[in-house]
């Protein structure tokens, strides 16, 4: 039961970011919306961490196989395709290169300020309790 509460609310929260896309005249996919308000509602408590954890840590795992229908998709589009496959693939491969780095120094950022907020940056955990 816990699990298609879970799936309910990630559910609404895609159907409230695919009106506000129905609504809003952007060019930002529904998705992005949809992840905006998660966003927002685990920000500010509107939704709570422990109301989606397990579910959304399926979605994560089984991320790879959403990706099999957008590749045959790709398949049956090889003839639109054929003429700038090339530049298609280097850009391809330039914003993943791109997007690794800006999230792994995203990371980074977010760790040291973690680090610092609870105040075990900078601490050698060899110190002696007299040293601190």
């Amino acid at each position: 039961m816990k699990y298609l509460r879970q799936s309910g609310i990630i559910l609404f929260v895609s159907f409230l970011g695919e009106m506000l896309h129905r609504f809003i005249p952007f060019p930002v996919p529904a998705s992005v919306y949809g992840l905006l308000l998660m966003l927002m509602a685990l920000y500010t408590g509107i939704l709570k961490l422990h109301q989606v954890r397990e579910t959304a840590a399926f979605l994560i795992e089984i991320m790879p196989v959403m990706f099999i229908p957008a590749a045959v998709g790709l398949l049956d589009a090889w003839s639109a395709l054929r003429p700038i496959w090339l530049p298609v693939s280097v850009i391809t491969v330039l914003t993943t290169i791109a997007v690794m780095a800006v999230t792994g120094q995203v990371t980074q950022l977010m760790i040291r300020r973690g680090k610092k907020k609870n105040g075990i940056y900078g601490t050698n955990p060899q110190q002696t309790e007299r040293e601190k």
